[in-house]
This record gives C-alpha cells, structure tokens and sequence, in this order.
C-alpha cells in the first residue's frame, strides 16, 4: 500500500571550500527534532543559507515578476498559502494545496505525489512550471548574473561568483531545511519540562493512539514519509491518481504522501485538494473512516469516537505547535 525512499545522510565538504562559504554550524533543532542529515553535496553554511533566504523571497524569479517561493509558502501562513490550491503567475490555479515547507528537512521525497527525491530537486519544479512561477532556469540564471547585488552573495555561499541554477536550487534547499518547529507542549510534556499539555491534549494524545493515527503520522515528526489512500476526493468522477502517476504501481492508486501534523493547527485547510476547512472536519473524515474506494488504506476505517474524544484529539493536534519558524520573514531590500 505504502512506499518509502531514503535520502543521503550527510557529510561535510573540505575545509577550504567552507572557509569561502561561512560559518558551518547549522541551526541547533528545537526540542523534540531529530538532528539534521544534511546532504553531503549540499552541507550547511550560513552564508548558503542566507543567500537561499534572499531568493526565496525574490519575485524576480518568476516570468513576470509576481511570483516567489514565498508566495505559495508564506510565513504568515505557517509556509502554506492558507488555500486549498495556489495561486500561479497571471492568476492561475494549480491542482493541489501547498504543502508546508516547515520541517521538511526531514521529509524525503517531495511533493504531494513523491515524484522528487530532495528539496533542491523540487525547488527546481515551480520555477520552470507555467502554471506556477513560469520561467525558464536558463533566464533565471541569466537575469541573476545581470544583478550585481547577487554576485558577492553567490561568492559567500560557494566560494565563486559564477551562478548556476544548481547553485540557486543549493541555496534554497539549505535555506528551508533551517524552517523548523519544535519544542512544542507536547515535546516539553513528554520531556518532563515545564509547561506541559493541558489535560484534554493528554487525553487526546492517547486518543490519537487509540485510533491508529501513529501508524502513519508517526515519529518525532509526526509523519512516516510514506503514502495512503484515504479516500479525499476518490468519490469525484475523474480522481486524483496521486502517487500512481509516478510509479504506475496499481497499490500506489490514490495514495498521497503523509504530511507532518507539527503546526497543522496553522495550515489549513487541510488534504491535498484543501477540501476539509478545519481540524475539526479532518477528525471527523477519519472518524467516519475516510472515503470508501478500491484502494483505501486498511488503517482508515470508522472509529466511532465520542464527541469529548474529538475535542480531545483536536486539542492534542493544536499542542503540536513549537517554535523555531516564527521569526523568518521577508528580506527588508533584494540585491540591486
């Protein structure tokens, strides 16, 4: 029903390369994160990390100027664009909610469908897809080295002033490997630290045990990096294949990667159409045991859950809220 894939773990580049690219200690994770397996063609740096900051939030990768990474992954929406599809240049729509970009140093392969194996393989995608930031990697690249600004930044970053779409995809996936959440209620609660959960999300927390959701949303990041059939728009007469289209393996029909509950209390609306509005529809999606359908995942079925469960169960999602991503905002100026 399930499939899974492995990134690299990381190691680090020579020394006289990091000297060129800047500090080389990376963020320390908050509470309740595993450390990071940084990629050992892509090690951290500051200078790396800044730089992919800058062109996260530059409108002037996109074809007309409209549209950055920010834009479908915005801060003031936990890194999603609080609708149920994005938005793409000339006013667009695309087919599927925007995923956050919050932890997503610990998700493996990318997107809803799991079609790419990294971060920087996915920050490739939009910038080329017409329907999102439509451009081309070539006039990226050539309207970047036409901005004196970005020279010295690449030099920081990489050790040279030669801008490649290699380099910019780099930069960018460093940059959102350092958007994390954690040290949450319930990473302080299981910690034995102070200001531990409120009795109801405790009561949640076994609630969430009870019914199984641990079986997929699993681990310190609440997610098994895998994909499921739950049934979200399976009953509409021409359905999202999801994770079929990429392997064509009849198991995969349906299937959409599972997604890290941590701040799912900031990024609805929810599923990957962005049809369920609130935590309180998605409990009960589940409650009800999803959509039936030819493949439906043998872990969604109906739970009969009490109506004090429910509450319990959303009270529990909401203590998934850390901290760690709240302070990243938009560049005051861009490089000129």
């Amino acid at each position: 029903m399930m499939t899974k894939k492995a990134l690299a773990a990381g190691t680090l580049l020579p020394a006289v390369f990091l000297l060129a690219a800047g500090p080389v200690t990376a963020p320390k994770e908050p509470l309740g994160l595993q450390p990071i397996a940084w990629p050992k063609d892509n090690p951290y740096s500051a200078a790396k990390a800044e730089l992919g900051k800058i062109l996260y939030f530059d409108k002037r990768l996109s074809a007309d100027g409209t549209v950055s990474c920010a834009t479908c992954h915005d801060p003031k929406f936990a890194f999603t664009d609080g609708a149920p599809v994005s938005t793409g240049i000339q006013g667009q729509k695309g087919g599927r909610s925007a995923p956050t970009v919050i932890n997503r140093a610990w998700s493996l392969a990318q997107f809803w469908d799991g079609r790419v194996p990294s971060l920087e393989a996915q920050a490739m995608g939009p910038m080329a897809n017409p329907i999102e930031m439509g451009n081309t990697h070539a006039t990226i690249v050539k309207d970047l080295r036409a901005i004196a600004g970005y020279k010295p930044l690449f030099v920081a970053a990489f050790g040279d002033e030669n801008i490649t779409i290699d380099k910019v995809v780099k930069a960018i996936a460093t940059f959102e490997r350092t958007v994390m959440s954690g040290d949450s209620p319930y990473d302080r609660w299981k910690a034995g630290k102070p200001g531990p959960m409120s009795d109801a999300a405790i009561r949640g927390y076994h609630v969430f045990q009870k019914a199984q959701c641990d079986a997929c949303h699993e681990g310190h990041n609440f997610t098994s990096n895998m994909y499921s059939n739950i049934g979200v728009g399976m009953d509409k007469q021409d359905p999202d294949v999801g994770r079929f289209a990429v392997t064509k393996d009849p198991s995969d029909w349906g299937a959409f990667k599972t997604p890290t509950l941590r701040e799912v209390e900031h990024t609805a609306p929810y599923m990957h159409d962005g049809s369920l509005k609130t935590l309180e529809e998605v409990v009960d999606f589940y409650d009800k045991g999803g959509v039936p359908n030819k493949n439906l995942d043998s872990h969604v079925k109906p739970q009969h859950l009490r109506p004090e469960e429910k509450a319990d169960l959303v009270a529990f999602l909401k203590a998934l809220s850390g901290k760690g991503w709240q302070n990243i905002t938009a560049p005051a100026s861009f490089p000129q």
